[in-house]
């Protein structure tokens, strides 16, 4: 078995941030579905900005609102309007074909990669 990618969100801008939350990501429902993310998934998050890397979890946002926001801790190392990669991962001994998408600036959907 290997971790495979299965979800991508590319070049998503990071609309707030919340240092005083528990933690977590929340990302624009609309998003989610589209590439497959569920509530609570752990996700790989890279800043393109920075270099950071991190694991968090996922939290539904506002369907069609762009919202794309770090909780907690990680908001120290990932700052509002960085551009970010969101990955999901699975666990899996068979190929997989990941959904990516690509954003635009207001995280609306670009297209499929």
């Amino acid at each position: 078995m290997k971790w495979i990618l299965r979800s991508k969100i590319h070049k998503a801008t990071v609309t707030d941030g919340d240092i005083n939350y528990v933690g977590s990501i929340t990302i624009d429902e609309e998003l989610m579905e589209r590439v497959g993310l569920s509530i609570n998934e752990k996700v790989l998050v890279t800043d393109n900005n920075n270099g950071a890397r991190l694991e968090t979890y996922v939290i539904v946002g506002k369907k069609g609102s762009g919202e794309i926001c770090i909780n907690g801790a990680a908001a120290h190392l990932i700052k509002t309007s960085d551009e970010i990669i969101i990955m999901g991962f699975e666990l899996t001994d068979k190929p997989i074909k990941p959904k990516i998408i690509l954003v635009d600036k207001n995280n609306k959907f670009v297209k499929n990669l």
